[in-house]
């Protein structure tokens, strides 16, 4: 099994490249730019899809020699503003110019081509901050491309703010056997931030037999792999947590089995909440 903790390498520049066969994985992949104003990053995307997060800052792109303008907005993703992200299909070149202090996430999977899909901005002003859970489990998600939305055809992206002293990805679930429509195979990122940034969280990824439990007190800009199991996380009293998630599989559907354990959970809070 591959590290599953992946602490940012350096402090400016590609401080993550996770691809595939470093991941020890089929699917997902994911880099991270902090770049200085008039810095550049770029790539092909080949045989993959591509959404660019602008998770802070602002960056002029170009896409296939077309000009995009200038996308971003928030200064700090603890804004809690939507961000600017564009959609990216195979086949094409890519280039960003950061036009303040820019950190940029390049957000990947396997692309077929059996669709025709286009290059597209991903409207921001129609990306809500939704909340979810109850009580200390109460976080606020930003769906990016979640399966509601059809433009991308694996790789599928959200942002999840937790506040102080609240879990989130909990009650602890899995999303690692390919049995749609019960439970459908996807490999997760957790590309994590922390406010005040000296800050720390905790992740546990746990398989349900025993194979993986390992548990990870995480820094600003690390990133937990979850190749399978069960991968609760939570926020410090003092700290708020922000994570940007990828995830990607054989099948675009997010579905998902809560660890038998804790699912009283889930059951009691939704009858409380009258959710599904």
């Amino acid at each position: 099994m591959a590290d599953l903790l992946r602490r940012a390498r350096s402090t400016a520049g590609q401080i993550h490249d996770i691809t595939p066969a470093s991941a020890n994985w089929k699917y997902v992949g994911f880099e991270l730019y902090r770049l200085a104003e008039g810095e550049t990053c770029g790539g092909a995307t080949g045989d993959r899809e591509v959404i660019l997060v602008v998770i802070e800052g602002k960056t002029e792109v170009d896409v296939a020699g077309k000009k995009w303008g200038e996308l971003g907005e928030r200064m700090s993703v603890f804004d809690k503003t939507p961000p600017h992200c564009i959609y990216i299909p195979g086949g094409c070149e890519w280039s960003a110019v950061a036009t303040t202090p820019c950190t940029l996430g390049v957000c990947s999977a396997p692309y077929t081509g059996k669709e025709d899909r286009s290059v597209r901005l991903i409207d921001p002003g129609k990306i809500e901050l939704i909340e979810r859970g109850k009580g200390s489990n109460t976080r606020y998600i930003h769906n990016i491309a979640m399966e509601q939305e059809d433009f991308a055809e694996s790789l599928m992206v959200t942002e999840v703010y937790t506040p102080s002293g609240n879990w989130s990805s909990y009650p602890p679930h899995r999303h690692d056997v390919d049995e749609f429509p019960e439970i459908t195979y996807l490999e997760e990122i957790y590309y994590h931030r922390l406010n005040p940034s000296q800050g720390y969280g905790h992740q546990r990824v746990f398989t349900e037999d025993g194979e993986i439990d390992e548990t990870f007190s995480f820094n600003d800009h690390d990133v937990v792999l979850v190749p399978k199991g069960h991968h609760p996380c939570a926020a410090p009293y003092g700290y708020e947590l922000y994570y940007l998630n990828v995830m990607a599989g054989p099948v675009r559907k997010w579905r998902f089995k809560n660890h038998p354990d804790h699912n009283w959970i889930y059951e009691r809070d939704s009858s409380a909440v009258g959710d599904d």
